[in-house]
């Protein structure tokens, strides 16, 4: 009976979700995916080919049972295909609506090879992950016993928060400090809410909070509260900072006014989601209303930017890239949405600068794709006497991000860094030079995938566990 649900690809077309029209979704900060109805993922799941080698699996970072709990959705076995999916996954919820499953799970997929189209995981992951917390199947988290051992967790990103889950579930008392006044990291104030609305965030937040899970917030540890001390207070430390230092360009005019860091930008759009007041935006300086907006980047912060300055009323948006589409880093799937929405994309250009102060343009340099680089992307090349002045009153920066420093900010010379600033970590166990410290995320790996970061918090949170268990260890702090 299972095995008649399954292989239906050859019958059954690829349907995503629904998607809002363009002229209504970009007025918005709304999801843009109109939800799967039972039947529709059912049949969407029974797609799956049930493959011997599960190139979908093995190519999601959390190697989620993606076949299996396909096969439960297209038998209607609801309940059991969430329960498999949050059994390696802390928030399907979220990944199955930020992860870029075209270049991970989905873009794995035997049959998408195969030319018939990939299954659509993460709308079905989204699906019934949803569908859990409407019908209760989400449960609380209820250690079966309190344990004494302390773990401080500093970042309340998608990495210590699901490193906070793990250590919480086995009864260890949990302590998270964050720098903003909500938790969540870039989750709350990085992601636009047309692609995670917030409520979505704030449930598990609210679940590590009834589960006993302390919350230390407007803390900027260095400065409110040293490293030192929150060492002292713990039996382990997590460092799951991330990486917010944007990425700086060096060019004729880039400190003038208008000018403005992609993460800024977008914090100040969520902040008003939440209705906070926002002096920046209210005087201006961060609303993209009635203005021509040019964004710098082609990564998934700048797919943001574009997406968020075409809702709050720009005149114009345009996204300035080096390299061209199919260079790009950011989601193809992103672009499509960007482009629906009047977004224009001006690939194989750059900036050289910027005039008028508050600017008004930006001079832009184009490029051709030369000679591979050492990993065999094509490097960009300048062409000579292509240069133009695109006019723009808002100037978005999204080029990336940068760790910051934390051995000199936190006063700690024995925490052992790269080349690179970020944290030095063990492999496996993501134990740093110095006893009981550990650390996970981007701040390790630098800029990277929630998914990455929730991978890493898990696996962080079992290494600790394996630390605490070692009594002459501890005693040994």
């Amino acid at each position: 009976m299972a095995k008649e649900r399954m292989l239906q690809f050859v019958s059954v077309t690829k349907e995503m979700p629904e998607k809002r029209p363009p002229n209504l979704r970009a007025k918005d900060f709304h999801e843009i995916y109109r939800d799967f109805a039972a039947a529709k993922a059912e049949e969407q799941a029974g797609r799956c080919s049930q493959c011997g080698v599960p190139f979908c699996q093995s190519h999601c970072p959390l190697h989620n049972n993606i076949p299996d709990w396909l096969r439960l959705t297209a038998q209607g076995r609801l309940q059991e295909a969430y329960e498999l999916s949050q059994a390696t996954n802390t928030f399907p919820e979220i990944c199955g609506r930020i992860c870029p499953q075209d270049r991970l799970c989905e873009g794995n997929c035997v049959i998408e090879q195969s030319g018939h189209g990939t299954v659509t995981i993460g709308a079905v992951e989204k699906y019934l992950t949803d569908l859990a917390w409407q019908e209760g199947w989400v449960q609380p988290i209820r250690p079966m016993e309190d344990r004494a051992e302390s773990v401080g967790i500093i970042g309340a990103g998608p990495g210590g928060l699901a490193a906070a889950d793990v250590l919480r579930r086995q009864g260890v008392q949990v302590t998270v400090y964050d720098r903003n006044d909500r938790a969540g990291g870039l989750l709350t104030y990085g992601i636009p809410g047309f692609k995670l609305e917030k409520p979505v965030v704030m449930q598990r937040i609210d679940q590590l909070e009834a589960a006993g899970v302390q919350f230390v917030l407007n803390c900027n540890v260095g400065v409110d509260l040293s490293f030192d001390a929150i060492r002292g207070q713990h039996d382990a430390v997590l460092i799951a900072t991330g990486v917010y230092k944007a990425r700086d360009l060096k060019a004729p005019g880039v400190g003038a006014q208008g000018i403005a860091k992609a993460l800024d930008f977008l914090t100040a759009s969520n902040r008003l989601g939440f209705g906070d007041d926002v002096p920046a935006f209210d005087s201006g300086e961060l609303d993209a209303a009635g203005k021509r907006v040019v964004v710098i980047g082609g990564g998934d912060t700048a797919m943001d930017c574009v997406r968020t300055a075409i809702r709050q009323g720009a005149v114009s948006v345009k996204c300035l890239y080096r390299r061209d589409r199919a260079n790009m880093p950011g989601s193809q799937r992103e672009v499509q949405n960007a482009e629906e929405e009047g977004v224009e994309f001006v690939w194989l250009s750059a900036p050289k600068g910027f005039t008028g102060n508050p600017v008004d343009g930006v001079m832009v340099q184009r490029m051709r794709l030369g000679e591979p680089d050492s990993g065999g992307r094509q490097m960009p090349e300048l062409i000579e006497g292509a240069d133009y002045v695109e006019p723009a009153e808002l100037v978005i920066m999204a080029l990336g991000f940068e760790p910051e420093d934390l051995v000199t900010d936190w006063a700690a010379p024995d925490l052992s860094v790269t080349r690179w600033g970020t944290v030095k970590a063990d492999f496996r166990s993501h134990a740093t030079s110095v006893p009981g410290v550990y650390a996970a995320g981007d701040i390790v790996r630098g800029a990277s995938l929630v998914v990455w970061a929730i991978r890493d918090g898990r696996e962080a949170a079992e290494a600790i566990l394996d630390y605490l268990a070692q009594p002459a260890a501890v005693a040994a702090e």
